[in-house]
């Protein structure tokens, strides 16, 4: 099922209202729900830990009965021990995992799994997607061929452009995809695609790497807002003048703001909310709460946020 940013917040919504009106219905049984995720080390994830923190407090509250514990993991390593503190120490009826990297949490999720435990996977996938009883997450190829194409049109399918790859995952594969795909069938050539690992300073130093090797760039594609910024701020100290264009994705409203005010350099991103892993939350504790079992697959859309759109996904008090 594939969801837009209102569509995927009514979901939310009316999931939240199940449960909230199901309680004398259903049978009170204790329920843990372990909560697995990256630590804030960049913006988007500083939004997801702190929906997920939300999530917890909002569902305890309405629901003593079930029980909410949030694990925040600064690395893939320390996620995989996260995981197998949490099967140890809690007697798990539900996961909802955010994986730091796909290879190396899918088979310790496996094993999370074979005990009974329900996987819910959110956004970067798992790579045996068996594994997943529910997944939540944004449209990433989307993501890359939506921006891809408004590119191609605006650098009239020719030009040299140079690109920026998140961590080593299922969602920055198919980001990747989707615009190279795209980029296939027109004039323009990648100079060079690396990983900054969504990470502002490390996009800052491998823009400027960049800027140093290629005398020509007429675009650069970050990937995400985070690595953006850290792009834009190494363009800026070179003073190179002949980069018409610098996008990246997840829809930060720092970027939101360049995007309203019609900047000429970032007049465009694509919508890719950390708050899905709060209806991750609620769609998976529905079934204890509100006996609403969910299935599935779950994607938001990922349109292109425009000066003409984007006081709609501008949220100026969030996190990200």
């Amino acid at each position: 099922m594939k969801l837009t940013t209102k569509h995927a917040l009514a979901v939310l919504s009316a999931v939240s209202l199940v449960a909230l009106t199901a309680t004398s219905a259903v049978a009170k049984d204790n329920r843990t729900i372990g909560v697995s995720i990256p630590a804030a080390t960049h913006g988007w994830t500083g939004g997801v830990v702190y929906h997920a923190e939300q999530a917890a407090q909002e569902i305890e509250a309405a629901f003593p009965h079930i029980n909410v514990v949030v694990k925040t993991s600064p690395s893939a390593t320390a996620q995989v021990s996260a995981l197998e503190d949490l099967s140890v120490g809690q007697d798990l009826d539900a996961l909802v995992i955010l994986p730091f990297t796909s290879e190396e949490l899918t088979g310790p999720v496996e094993r999370v799994k074979e005990s009974g435990t329900f996987i819910t996977v959110v956004d970067r996938g798992l790579t045996d997607p068996a594994i997943q009883d529910l997944y939540v997450a944004g449209d990433n190829i989307a993501v890359g061929a939506n921006t891809a194409q408004w590119l191609a049109e605006k650098l009239d399918n020719e030009g040299q452009i140079v690109v920026l790859r998140g961590i080593p995952t299922v969602i920055d594969d198919e980001r990747i995809q989707g615009f190279t795909d795209v980029m296939e069938d027109t004039n323009i050539e990648i100079l060079d695609i690396q990983y900054a690992n969504w990470n502002q300073d490390q996009a800052f130093t491998l823009m400027q790497d960049y800027l140093a090797k290629y005398p020509q760039i007429d675009a650069v594609w970050a990937n995400d807002d985070d690595m953006l910024l850290g792009v834009l701020e190494a363009i800026k100290q070179s003073g190179r003048t002949e980069i018409q264009y610098a996008l990246g994705g997840n829809g930060m409203k720092d970027v939101i703001e360049l995007v309203m005010a019609n900047d000429a350099m970032t007049p465009i991103s694509t919508p890719y909310p950390p708050s899905m892993i709060k209806t991750a939350i609620y769609m998976t504790a529905a079934q204890f709460a509100g006996q609403a079992p969910m299935r599935g697959n779950f994607k938001l859309d990922a349109p292109l946020i425009t000066p003409e759109n984007a006081d709609q996904f501008y949220f100026p008090d969030s996190p990200f």
